[in-house]
């Protein structure tokens, strides 16, 4: 594919994520420049070192279905592309998944700490590019905040300061406004019922569920690398996983097999329209 055509599928897949428009992000969607997921994507596409993947949403002293799901899906995809993912992330959920995963874990709550921690992090890793999939991102007055205007800084790790710190690419996903990497497009924000993130980015994808947004980069390395990495990931499989680990639903707040109050259906219809945009089916 040469460059327009790249561009033209961007489009769609852009599209895609937000055509629920479940929390805005369609109206958001206008304030960055079309091409987003390519560009994400080809940040990713070039890496052989290390890639962070931030996640882990705190609710009700655990962690969400959101989030973790698309984080699981691009770190397998990274792998199989050549590159060495490490998930970042607070307890619980550091904990849940080191079993399986290379997991960093960084502090909840202890933000007096948070650029030491972020500083020694860059300089064991050496990351070729950081990402942050539905992470609270900190708001102007430097705390974190649920989709419900609540308070959440107590039990909230801080990622904002890896972005922040890094010398290297940044990329961001999120599906409300209060998410890391918002900051990007803080105008279009005014309207929307949060308490919004002023944490910004390189590359930010909207996404009607930000763990859809990951199958919009991984929709690119998929066409790029000539292998259906799209039609490797199965969702149900990745939910009923970590909710044996303790997840809960961010909307429902109930350990269910729901992405934001969504059925996992949902979350297959998306991959099987990207799949179908990439012509793998």
């Amino acid at each position: 594919m040469n460059e327009a055509e790249d561009l033209e599928l961007s489009r769609k897949i852009e599209d895609i994520l937000v055509a629920r428009n479940l929390r805005g992000m369609k109206t958001v969607q206008p304030y960055l420049e079309a091409g987003y997921c390519m560009r994400a994507a080809r940040i990713l596409q070039k890496c052989r070192g290390n890639i962070l993947i931030g996640t882990g949403f705190p609710v009700v002293k655990t962690f969400e279905t959101d989030g973790p799901v698309g984080a699981i899906a691009m770190y397998e995809a990274f792998e199989k592309i050549g590159a060495i993912p490490s998930i970042v992330c607070g307890h619980p959920l550091s904990q849940a998944l080191a079993a399986r995963y290379r997991v960093h874990e960084i502090r909840v709550g202890d933000h007096d700490q948070r650029e030491h921690e972020a500083r020694e992090a860059l300089e064991k890793f050496h990351p070729d590019a950081i990402i942050s999939i539905e992470r609270p991102g900190q708001a102007a007055d430097g705390g974190y905040y649920n989709m419900r205007g609540e308070s959440i800084s107590k039990n909230t790790a801080c990622f904002d300061t890896f972005m922040d710190m890094s010398d290297c690419p940044t990329i961001a996903i999120g599906d409300g406004g209060n998410e890391i990497g918002m900051g990007k497009v803080a105008q279009a924000l005014q309207g929307l019922n949060i308490v919004p993130s002023i944490t910004t980015c390189d590359e930010l994808i909207v996404t009607d569920v930000s763990n859809w947004g990951a199958y919009g980069i991984i929709s690119f390395l998929s066409v790029w690398n000539k292998r259906d990495l799209l039609g490797e990931i199965v969702p149900l499989d990745t939910l009923r996983y970590i909710s044996e680990l303790g997840s809960v639903d961010g909307v429902t707040r109930i350990n269910q097999l729901t992405e934001d109050g969504l059925d996992s259906s949902e979350g297959e219809s998306v991959l099987l329209q990207l799949r179908q945009v990439c012509g793998f089916i």
